[in-house]
């Protein structure tokens, strides 16, 4: 018989298991998670040490507090996790070598301060802790969106435990979502989640001790493209900003307004621009490092098919939409004119629609890739519930009915069994709690939130609906469809004129669901890490309160002690408290609270054929799924992806095709030609290089945003221009005239 040893979370684990490697049929079945993921585990380290409690608390207030602060700035700046995960690995050993070894005793429980040297386990809490202070993870310009909106543009009095009440339930509902869903989205295999493979990676460099072999260590490698990086991105984060998109088209062609179009990397379709920025190739689809091949070539077929076939007929030969009045790539909206639509011209006092002053003013109109990336979305949302349906529903079954009766485990799994599982009433606690409180401050302050009790509840069932489907897409492909034009689509029919009600539906029948995911990838991180469960559980909801809490409280002080805060018009012309993010948010209100889309795309509105993808959508996976079947001898016809092929065009405007062409290539080369010809320095080294490019990007992000933006150090010559495209925002439709562009006749 196999010895076994007690753990620290009360379970016991098989020796034999822990050291020794997996046997060959408990391997995972997924290559990349067997190349990086060790196999061992050992459970006498501790986790919820002192250390790890003091580090874990202080990144999440400082991320916190440090991302919130920024997003109402006019150039806002997310501080990632992996700052924190780098800075508090010297602060831990300096701990390990000083604080006193002796037991302290409070309440007949023993503990110490330095329970020996700081581990790994140790370092992975403290950045379970440090992801709920990031605006991903935390949720840190979502609720607090809504609740800037409420105070800075509706000018409403909102009571601070209301506001608190939006920011905790929204993340803890998140929470319950993602307790309720891990035996479908985190214990199987094949839910391999490949962004954590990169922190994988980063722990293991920064901890294991490497044999001697040819070539550098991960810890060096690491060390040198971090610092390459720092240095490197001082050119196009403040000395040569036009490296972000460098558009050649548009110097060849100065005087096209079609060639200017077409190559622009900011406003047009981005042929020929590229980018030599790491933070432009990451901003929107996260690093093409951690996506897997077949998953990059979705997007790609996705993305082709649409920047470069559907816009271009619609807007050159169909003039869909009346396109040609507007520019081809804009967020803006417009008039029938093609200038920039006044939002203010139809408000009341009390910001309800004025039906006179639209009827006056005119119909609210789109650029065309912003109408048809609406559309994407559409069809994405229905997509997703059939693909998952099709190709994973009987999967989803299965591990339904094996949650009873056992199901067969890979060796992480197996590891993970040893140790005291977190029961299910934990989490249900959480979600009904949430859901309960949402519903009291709904009837409580009800004239504030505009939502209705039912609408809450509407809300929730969206959420539960679509939070698996949506889970099994980025667990497998590591790209989240989302279906926020969908919330606002839904409530905006069901509750028009309402533009609060709008915001705060959306923000518990979606932003609840990326909370989850958010949750559910760090609980798989924990998973490969190999951290007792109920370790987990704790660090994620105590930094999930002090996150929140924290979060709120820098927005109340911020609304309240920062003049004419969000306000452009009231602010000095060099005031940095402009708001872009939240005046976003606010424009999403006006389009689908106030004026509702039914106006848009309801029986007479301009849009109302984008309708019909919610069926196309539906649809198109049927097929492909009908060919898997007749075929399955062909291996590649399951891993044609309708959702993740629609997210080649997702999320534009504000991503351009230049963020995402960039991101095909970069990813096209490393997780294809890398991946099958150099398979040996992918292991090694790929994951490590997307944890050094985004830590070293991150930290002269933030040390130039200190030292020189923040004290209006700006610079000014030929190289900060953005890509010296001035025509490529102008309308081609004859008679349109548009100020700093010609006229067609």
């Amino acid at each position: 018989m196999a010895s076994s040893t007690k753990n620290e979370a009360g379970g016991r684990t098989d020796s034999s298991m822990t050291n020794g490697k997996a046997a060959e049929g408990e391997r995972t079945p997924v290559e990349e998670v067997a190349l990086v993921v060790p196999e061992t585990d050992d459970p006498t380290l501790p986790v919820m040490t002192f250390r790890a409690w003091f580090l874990g608390i202080v990144s999440c207030v400082l991320l916190i507090f440090l991302n919130t602060f920024f997003t109402y700035r006019t150039q806002p700046l997310t501080i990632s996790a992996i700052l924190m995960q780098i800075a508090v690995l010297p602060i831990g050993k300096f701990m390990a070598s000083t604080l006193p070894r002796r037991e302290f005793k409070i309440l007949g429980r023993g503990f110490s301060l330095n329970p020996g040297p700081f581990n790994i386990k140790e370092h992975v809490i403290i950045t379970v802790f440090a992801n709920c202070g990031v605006s991903y993870g935390g949720g840190d310009a979502y609720s607090i969106g809504a609740i800037t909106v409420m105070k800075a543009y509706y000018k409403q009095s909102l009571n601070f435990l209301c506001g608190l009440l939006i920011v905790l339930t929204t993340q803890i509902l998140g929470y319950g979502w993602a307790g309720m869903l891990r035996k479908y989205l985190v214990e199987p295999a094949e839910m391999w989640w490949p962004s954590n493979l990169a922190q994988v990676s980063l722990f293991r460099a920064l901890h294991e001790k490497e044999s001697k072999s040819k070539g550098l260590t991960r810890m060096q490698f690491f060390l040198l493209f971090m610092v390459a990086s720092f240095l490197y991105y001082a050119l196009p984060g403040y000395l040569f900003p036009i490296l972000t998109f460098f558009s050649w088209v548009c110097w060849a062609w100065p005087h096209s307004i079609t060639a200017q179009q077409i190559g622009s990397g900011y406003h047009g379709l981005g042929v020929g621009a590229f980018t030599l920025d790491w933070a432009g190739i990451s901003a929107y689809h996260g690093s093409p490092l951690v996506s897997p091949w077949f998953s990059i070539l979705n997007v790609g077929a996705g993305f082709i098919m649409f920047i470069y076939i559907i816009v271009p007929l619609c807007y050159w030969k169909f003039n869909t939409f009346d396109a040609r009045k507007f520019p081809i790539f804009s967020n803006q909206l417009f008039t029938s004119t093609g200038h920039k639509y006044d939002t203010t011209r139809i408000l009341t006092p009390q910001y309800d629609l004025n039906v006179a002053a639209y009827d006056s003013y005119g119909k609210l109109y789109l650029s065309p890739l912003f109408a048809l990336s609406i559309g994407s979305g559409f069809a994405r949302f229905t997509a997703t519930l059939t693909h998952v349906a099709l190709f994973h529903g009987s999967d989803i079954l299965k591990q339904s009915k094996s949650a009873i009766h056992g199901a067969k485990m890979d060796i992480h799994a197996r590891l993970m069994k040893n140790y005291k599982q977190v029961p299910e009433w934990w989490f249900l606690v959480l979600l009904l709690g949430s859901i309960a409180l949402s519903i009291i401050m709904c009837l409580v302050w009800k004239e504030d939130v505009q939502l209705p009790w039912w609408g809450m509840l509407f809300a929730f069932g969206l959420a539960w609906i679509v939070t698996l489907p949506i889970g099994v897409i980025q667990a497998t492909t590591n790209q989240q469809p989302g279906y926020d034009i969908i919330a606002q689509f839904i409530i905006g029919y069901v509750l028009p004129g309402k533009p609060i009600a709008n915001l705060l539906f959306k923000i518990y029948g979606r932003i609840s669901t990326v909370h989850a995911l958010s949750f559910l990838a760090d609980l798989k991180l924990g998973h490969y890490m190999k951290i007792p469960p109920r370790c987990m559980y704790t660090a994620q909801l105590v930094g999930t309160l002090v996150a929140g809490t924290v979060n709120l409280a820098v927005c109340w002080w911020m609304l309240g002690n920062i003049e004419n805060i969000c306000d452009v018009d009231a602010l000095h012309p060099d005031s940095p408290w402009t708001c872009p993010k939240f005046r976003v948010t606010f424009d999403a209100s006006v389009i689908w609270g106030l004026i509702g889309p039914r106006r848009l795309f309801g029986p007479g509105g301009l849009y109302r054929n984008l309708v019909w993808l919610f069926l196309i959508g539906a649809v198109l996976p049927v097929p492909i799924w009908v060919m898997s079947r007749v075929f399955p001898e062909k291996k590649w016809i399951p891993l044609i992806n309708i959702p993740v092929i629609s997210y080649g065009f997702a999320g534009m405007p504000p991503a351009t095709p230049t963020n995402i062409a960039s991101w095909l290539i970069t990813g096209a080369i490393f997780n294809y030609f890398v991946f099958r010809f150099h398979k040996r320095w992918w292991q090694k080294y790929n994951y490590v290089l997307s944890a050094a490019l985004d830590a070293g990007t991150a930290f002269m992000g933030v040390l130039i945003f200190f030292a020189l933006q923040n004290e209006h150090h700006d610079l000014k010559w030929w190289g900060t221009k953005l890509d010296h495209c001035p025509l490529a925002t102008c309308p081609t439709q004859p008679g349109i005239v548009v100020d700093g562009c010609p006229v067609f006749q």
